[in-house]
């Protein structure tokens, strides 16, 4: 580490030793990091205008709704977003309905397939929902329902309407060197992967929301500190006060190494249910059970057990119940631990597990056939590799050979089939 990333750390340590418990906790990355009482320079000093002003900060945070479910991965910037909506700020949330069309280069190798205007709006909706729209905010990521506390925008209010004068304003306060520093950039330019022009406009573009809702404050993952900077930049050259940088860590996924992604298999989706969200969290590696811990729930690290499993239980249980509520995440603690046993009889029975028809699979079936019907596989042939592997079972018994047949959809209702260690299915001949 060099002498001037020395000083920078040990700045940034101290401006988050300023802020709020409820502001610092995961905090990975604030800049300006100052710490006198400058309200530029310092985000601390910054809330204290604010209060003492009475006006909320403006706080943003942009999506692209690139896909269709959020996952919990996604989640940790929301929960930072609420944080400051309880705080009495002012939550922005920014549907990148015009970026989504060019795509973030952050972390592509590649430039992105762009997206159709329809497929991003219906994209929008289902991330809105899954945000909370229509919810008690009580369970619910972000607070839809108090007044003052969130402004939902679409980039296209102010993107789509640009003409050319003011799009090549915007290219002309950034220079070619500025954007190859860009390390996803960079990268591909060495390795002489194309980089499309379109896509040096993409930090612009983001930069220029920040402008158009006057921001305070802008929540990013690590990997967005660039494209944060850039709207600093468009903020001072537009005669604004310029926004702090708020960067939070990027979630490692099920499998305690890679970044949580849906491309690698290893999320949890909001929409889970209750069984399948805590099945899946309380097998998180217990080298990222901390980590979960303090990105994903409110609770004290040191007042847990010291014991790996007690913090795992912990953790899941603390995060179902923030999506599903206490009943429903007892509950899915129970049958976790009931079906995870191998119990078959009235105790696999009572289990609360989500039910998987029948009605499409063709008898006799074989079972490698079968786990695909139901859609507890992606294929039959990964139904016949996970069985091979010994990580099916059925009521408790483990089935071993693939092309084991089941004869009709009465033989199997009311069984519960067990797909690896986190994934529970109770069949139905319905």
């Amino acid at each position: 580490m060099s002498g001037n990333e020395a000083v920078a750390e040990a700045a940034g340590k101290a401006a988050a030793q300023a802020l709020p418990r409820w502001l610092s906790r995961g905090l990975a990355d604030l800049f300006p990091a100052g710490t006198a009482d400058d309200a530029d320079q310092a985000l601390a000093a910054r809330l204290e205008e604010a209060g003492r002003r009475g006006r909320p900060l403006r706080v943003k945070l942009g999506i692209d709704p690139t896909g269709s479910e959020i996952h919990l991965g996604h989640s940790i910037l929301f929960r930072k977003l609420r944080a400051f909506q309880d705080a009495g700020h002012t939550a922005v949330l920014i549907i990148g309905d015009f970026t989504a069309r060019i795509g973030d280069p952050t972390g592509k190798s590649a430039t992105r397939v762009q997206l159709s205007a329809a497929e991003v709006e219906a994209n929008a909706d289902t991330y809105l929902v899954q945000l909370g729209l229509g919810q008690d905010p009580a369970h619910a990521l972000l607070d839809f329902e108090t007044p003052g506390r969130l402004e939902v925008r679409r980039n296209s209010e102010w993107l789509a309407g640009m003409d050319l004068p003011a799009v090549i304003e915007l290219l002309g306060i950034s220079t070619v060197g500025q954007m190859l520093a860009k390390e996803d950039f960079a990268n591909r330019y060495g390795s002489g992967t194309p980089i499309s022009l379109h896509e040096f406009l993409y930090p612009l573009l983001q930069g220029y929301d920040s402008v158009q809702v006057q921001a305070d404050v802008e929540l990013g993952g690590t990997d967005q500190k660039f494209n944060v900077a850039m709207g600093r930049d468009l903020q001072r050259h537009f005669g604004q006060r310029p926004q702090f940088g708020l960067l939070l860590p990027i979630l490692p996924g099920l499998d305690g190494v890679q970044k949580m992604s849906k491309s690698l298999g290893n999320t949890v989706g909001l929409r889970e249910d209750p069984l399948s969200m805590y099945s899946k969290l309380e097998k998180v590696p217990d080298a990222v059970v901390n980590e979960y811990l303090t990105l994903l729930t409110d609770l004290d690290l040191e007042a847990l057990p010291a014991n790996p499993r007690e913090r795992q239980k912990a953790m899941a249980l603390a995060i179902t119940c923030a999506r599903h509520g206490e009943a429903a995440a007892a509950q899915a603690q129970s049958d976790a631990a009931t079906l995870v046993a191998g119990a078959t009889g009235r105790g696999a029975a009572d289990a609360e597990v989500p039910e998987a028809s029948l009605a499409a699979v063709a008898f006799p079936a074989k079972a490698f056939y079968l786990l695909s019907a139901v859609g507890i596989a992606a294929s039959s042939s990964e139904g016949r590799r996970r069985i091979q592997d010994g990580g099916v079972k059925l009521d408790g018994q483990r089935i071993s050979d693939p092309n084991q047949e089941f004869t009709s959809a009465a033989e199997l209702d009311g069984k519960v089939l067990q797909f690896g260690k986190k994934t529970f299915r109770r069949l139905v001949a319905g």
